[in-house]
């Protein structure tokens, strides 16, 4: 058996005041840490999609989009069921979001359009659930400010987690079957804050 080393007290008194002052910041740090073990930091990082119609001819275009993982999926494929959040079409003379359910994918993924708003000024995603849609398409229009609900996926704990994100038109050719636009999306589970915590 291995004998056991006595435990060195630590004597502050012997160190210059910038250690001690160093210490004492990183205790208070851990100490305010401590006090919500389930924060989750995080920083704003905005993207630029494209986008491409699903009315288009040719077969295998991205047209849809998964926000938690932040990749295009091409819908056709035959694993892209239940793997991205919206999909981009054309309806008439407008370009439409779709969530899965509008195109009889089972999803608890929806949107909701907040007309009038600007993209930085958009902080939380509604409560509301009746704002949302999961089984229409959502006309896209310059000047609305979007909301995703992404579909649910497995959490830490057993939790079943949706995200959210917002998305803001920046090109809208109907002609061309293309949509870009610019998206950020929180990583929190189940969380309606659209930037980070102060």
């Amino acid at each position: 058996m291995t004998p056991q080393r006595p435990v060195k007290s630590v004597n502050l008194r012997g160190l210059s005041p910038a250690p001690v002052a160093a210490l004492v910041a990183l205790s208070v740090g851990l100490v305010a840490c401590g006090s919500d073990p389930f924060a989750f930091p995080w920083q704003l990082s905005p993207d630029t999609v494209l986008l491409y119609s699903l009315a288009r001819p040719e077969l295998n275009l991205e047209a849809a989009y998964n926000f938690n993982n932040r990749r295009k999926v091409r819908v056709e494929t035959a694993t892209a069921t239940g793997t991205w959040d919206v999909a981009v079409d054309t309806r008439g003379v407008q370009i439409v979001l779709l969530p899965p359910g509008a195109l009889g994918v089972s999803s608890k993924a929806s949107v909701a359009a907040l007309p009038g708003l600007e993209f930085d000024d958009v902080l939380e995603a509604p409560e509301d659930t009746a704002v949302y849609t999961r089984f229409d398409a959502v006309p896209v229009q310059m000047g609305t400010v979007y909301i995703v609900k992404t579909s649910q996926s497995p959490g830490i704990f057993g939790t079943s987690c949706s995200y959210y994100a917002k998305l803001v038109p920046l090109v809208i050719d109907v002609e061309g079957g293309t949509l870009t636009f610019k998206f950020d999306a929180s990583p929190v589970c189940n969380s309606l804050r659209l930037i980070p915590p102060d």
